[in-house]
């Protein structure tokens, strides 16, 4: 059969799709740019094989290739998942770690970094074995779709990081065409918007309880169970207390200091320390080794995130989680103490005020911030609040 194209048509051709014969097509885009592409089915489904771009790859080296891959085909084999192996389009898997390692020295901690890679191997294991050129829509959406509104945060995050390592996947030339995994213009029409779904917040322990519980907790020996004390008592993110480090402990002024790259909004935070927390980290310091205050069982790591979850259902607590106990602590500050808003949300380390107001707002209100904490330690003590005297002037 006589060939459809000439190296004339290659270089000519207006934008639109050209068959060669044998189901090899010139793509020729609205921009001029044009591609090879050789279409076959594949175990009852259409594929389609990208053969490079008609401006380095010319029209005989075109039909050279396609001969090689229908050659392939009726070996049965894919001649996309050869090409994969000789070297040439790395498969999915490949590509998210090769996007992980290159953007992990922008992480804020090794929790960030192990996130991205569980995420991505949990939920998206399907993908990983595929060649990246080789992922559609529906694809995406076999990953998506049994988590999307059971797991709505974790979807979206998994959505967000399947479309960055196709991204990168195309900025390498793996890839033609649009991003299966976008958002905006194209997964938005096929699942509802995230805000739309149901989003839980973390079960948080009622104030009038905690108490209770933290007189039990106080009674168990396990470094677990020091490292859940301190993460209420200072209202801390699990990740923060795990990740301590005894050089950011300052005993004399009663302050932790927590560098900014292991904090959420990347900015450094001062925790004005209780006596009990104080207290804590003096015993634990009696027997320190290494830097971690929490030291793991391995070497040089810290304990295991989760640590504190496992105590708390040691303890047989079904309505709490550690992030919960920063709503506990939320809550009793705005309705059993009279501190502004803006105090209680430092002490927090929520960002306060959009970046105008940042700017102008130098001071951290640490010895305010002391008093209010040094409440929470007695309420988390004796279950009632103490009267706080306001600071006037010097304390």
């Amino acid at each position: 059969m006589a060939s459809k194209l000439t190296a004339r048509k290659v270089e000519t051709a207006k934008p639109g799709k050209y068959s060669d014969g044998g189901n090899l097509y010139l793509i020729v885009s609205e921009t001029g740019a044009r591609k090879w592409v050789l279409r076959f089915t594949w175990r009852g489904r259409a594929k389609e094989m990208g053969l490079g771009s008609a401006a380095s790859v010319p029209l005989a080296d075109a039909r050279e290739k396609a001969g090689t891959a229908r050659r392939k085909i009726a070996q049965g084999l894919n001649p996309i998942e050869e090409r994969k192996r000789d070297g040439g389009i790395p498969n999915f898997g490949e590509m998210a770690d090769n996007v992980r390692e290159a953007l992990s020295a922008g992480f804020r901690n090794e929790k960030h970094k192990a996130q991205w890679k569980s995420t991505l191997e949990s939920y998206a294991a399907s993908l990983r074995s595929k060649p990246v050129d080789t992922i559609t829509t529906d694809d995406v959406l076999a990953v998506l779709k049994p988590i999307w509104t059971t797991k709505a945060e974790t979807a979206s995050r998994v959505r967000g990081r399947i479309e960055k390592v196709l991204d990168a996947a195309k900025a390498k030339g793996h890839r033609d065409g649009g991003n299966p995994a976008r958002w905006r213009g194209h997964l938005d029409h096929l699942l509802p918007r995230p805000s739309k779904l149901a989003r839980g917040h973390h079960p948080a322990m009622p104030y009038d309880e905690v108490a209770a519980f933290v007189a039990d907790l106080r009674g168990r020996e396990a470094l677990a169970a020091r490292a859940l004390e301190l993460c209420i008592l200072t209202a801390a993110r699990s990740g923060e207390i795990l990740g301590m480090r005894w050089g950011e402990i300052d005993f004399e002024k009663k302050v932790w200091t927590v560098p900014a790259h292991r904090m959420k909004a990347g900015r450094e935070h001062r925790v004005p320390l209780s006596q009990r927390a104080t207290d804590i980290l003096a015993r634990l310091g009696e027997g320190r080794s290494g830097e971690f205050v929490f030291p793991g069982h391995r070497p040089g790591k810290p304990l295991s995130n989760m640590a504190m979850e496992m105590m708390l259902r040691r303890m047989k607590i079904e309505n709490a989680t550690v992030h919960g106990f920063r709503s506990s602590f939320r809550d009793w500050a705005g309705n059993e103490t009279s501190r502004p808003r803006e105090l209680i949300e430092t002490a927090l380390a929520h960002v306060i005020g959009d970046k105008a107001e940042q700017a102008y707002r130098r001071s951290d209100a640490l010895e305010k911030r002391r008093q209010l904490m040094e409440a929470w330690a007695t309420y988390c003590t004796e279950g009632s609040v103490p009267k706080v005297v306001p600071l006037r002037g010097k304390a």
